[in-house]
């Protein structure tokens, strides 16, 4: 889950509908790290079923924190696409902060995965490796989400179900020089409203479905595309529209937050993802700045891709059992420390010279 901003990104909105609206310092970096280990606590809890850490998922919510990866790309993405020169551009910059690490860490699971196997090794390198690496190279996780003999005795063997996100990310990617000669052609606003409308539609008849039917798989597709594209949507006219919520903001996030506490007499499918993008957007952009967190480098996406199998060998082995809080403390350490190399060694080798984080590291 990312949305990197370059340098030539975060100095000046999209002139002909924000002009004068500067992004040069924000709270997108802090914000995405913030959302990656709320996902990383949760998942502790989910994974391990300690307990004593149940509190982390009262406390906080991974659905929302994804829901609000979405709006962090969907402003993000559509403000790289409108500053990049043509479309080979654009795409060559989502895939060097997308792929580079996407692709280690799908092959370090699968090698490491011979390690940690109940397996021996000449059992283990077999034809549903090969399955593994091909369909999640490609962002397939869901064909095949498992290696042979790993994490057969956890709640769930996944390797790493944090992966499913990244398949949207790509196919968000793809949307958006579709979606902007769509704005060119008929109209920015109304074009936005309709996908909006038309992924709230889906959402419902995916819930209804589910509802009536009893058949899970129905939720399932109604958290893929296009069930996610209202919260895509919902950052992309915050982009576009920024100058309105930086004008009206406090009342806009006061309303917000309003909805969240009255959701339960709402229409909340189709509320939520204009109630998360306008605190999203406001903290993000409005809000004072804590501080240029970029210049450390961008850990989130990192800790987004290795905390699932980090946290399901632990679990695996048994840290979980004796001390929860010890596990989890151990764990988000060692989460940072690989996110850390992550972003050293193979993240940032990548990115261009003009990169917002190559720039404020420098």
């Amino acid at each position: 889950m990312n949305a990197a901003m370059t340098s030539n990104q975060t100095s000046t909105l999209n002139k002909p509908s924000n002009p004068d609206v500067r992004l040069s310092i924000n709270n997108f970096d802090l914000l995405r790290f913030i959302f990656a280990f709320i996902v990383f606590l949760v998942h502790a809890y989910v994974l391990s079923g300690a307990q004593s850490l149940s509190i982390l998922s009262k406390l906080f919510s991974s659905a929302i924190a994804v829901k609000s990866f979405f709006v962090v790309s969907g402003f993000l993405i559509f403000m790289s696409y409108e500053n990049s020169s043509n479309n080979k551009r654009y795409f060559l910059k989502r895939a060097r902060r997308i792929y580079p690490a996407y692709f280690c860490i799908v092959i370090i699971c699968a090698v490491l995965g011979a390690i940690f196997s109940t397996y021996s090794w000449s059992e283990y390198w077999s034809l549903p490796v090969l399955k593994y690496i091909a369909a999640n190279l490609v962002f397939l996780n869901f064909l095949h989400p498992n290696l042979p003999g790993l994490f057969e005795g956890n709640m769930l063997q996944a390797v790493n179900g944090a992966l499913w996100t990244l398949k949207i990310e790509v196919m968000f990617y793809l949307f958006v020089p579709l979606a902007v000669m769509a704005f060119r052609k008929f109209g920015r606003l109304s074009m936005l409203v309709l996908f909006y409308i038309a992924s709230i539609l889906y959402s419902v008849v995916m819930i209804k479905l589910a509802s009536q039917t009893g058949v899970d798989a129905y939720m399932e597709l109604q958290r893929q595309l296009p069930g996610q594209l209202a919260f895509f949507i919902a950052g992309a006219t915050g982009y576009y529209y920024f100058q309105y919520v930086a004008k009206y903001g406090i009342w806009l996030v006061a309303l917000a937050i309003s909805a969240f506490a009255l959701q339960a007499w709402l229409p909340w499918v189709a509320i939520e993802p204009v109630a998360i993008g306008i605190v999203v957007v406001y903290f993000a952009c409005i809000f004072k700045c804590v501080g240029n967190f970029g210049k450390y480098g961008d850990f989130s996406y990192g800790i987004y891709i290795v905390h699932f199998p980090v946290l399901q060998v632990l679990v695996s082995y048994g840290f979980f059992k004796e001390s929860p809080w010890c596990a989890l403390g151990i764990s988000g350490l060692l989460i940072l420390l690989i996110a850390f190399l992550f972003w050293h060694l193979i993240e940032k080798p990548f990115l261009r010279k003009s990169s917002h984080y190559v720039a404020a590291s420098g």
